[in-house]
């Protein structure tokens, strides 16, 4: 457990410093409030992603930070055609192409660092162990990771409109799952609360949910 808080920590202070980072580069743009929400909305994506492809946890926040300084670069120049396709597709493979990049990066650095080696075949052989992200597989990890961002965005929304109680009480009742009587003995509060939570919090969320989905085509 205590590893797992200091891993929490770090997460949290990469995530900080990556963002300040970014936002930094956006400073001369009218639209900076906008990319911060968009950051905020899609680096856990973009991260998890990268780190399930093999990457490390530095390399995949250079695959967040790179890929949202492309994407807000490019939408200068309209690159983004919904016509073309949808949007997480398009996230998708702009994030493809940062992940590409990072292991591109590792095999010329390990290339390097083994080029004392005398037998050439050792050296190839070392840098294609490396692993390397397929595209079906790739595509597979974007649809399990999409789904789950997409719910934490919008839980993260929906806190931000809620009371703190009401939020806890839908969180046991509706998301850990509890009995409405345990959550009534843990929380000190009625069956009525509890009941409220649930349809106040539940609607809220099925609205950012819905215009989550629209925003991403």
């Amino acid at each position: 457990m205590v590893d797992d808080n200091k891993d929490d920590a770090k997460l949290v202070s990469a995530y900080a410093q990556t963002r300040k980072s970014l936002i930094a580069k956006l400073d001369n743009w009218e639209d900076q409030r906008t990319w911060d929400d968009f950051y905020k909305t899609y680096w856990k994506l973009i991260y998890a992603v990268g780190l399930k492809a093999g990457l490390r946890s530095e390399e995949a926040f250079d695959v967040v930070q790179e890929t949202i300084l492309s994407i807000a670069k490019q939408s200068k120049k309209n690159m983004y055609d919904p016509d073309k396709g949808s949007f997480k597709s398009w996230l998708m493979n702009m994030t493809r192409w940062r992940i590409n990049d990072q292991f591109r990066k590792r095999k010329k650095d390990t290339a390097m660092n083994i080029s004392e080696w005398e037998d050439e075949g050792q050296r190839v052989a070392a840098v294609e162990r490396i692993e390397d992200p397929q595209s079906g597989t790739l595509e597979r990890l974007w649809d399990v990771e999409w789904k789950k961002n997409l719910a934490d965005a919008a839980l993260a929304r929906v806190r931000a409109q809620v009371s703190p109680k009401q939020y806890q009480i839908f969180d046991c009742y509706v998301i850990r799952e509890w009995d409405a009587g345990k959550v009534q003995d843990r929380l000190g509060v009625s069956m009525s609360q509890v009941y409220l939570a649930k349809h106040r919090v539940g609607k809220i969320l099925k609205k950012e949910l819905a215009r989550l989905n629209e925003d991403a085509g």
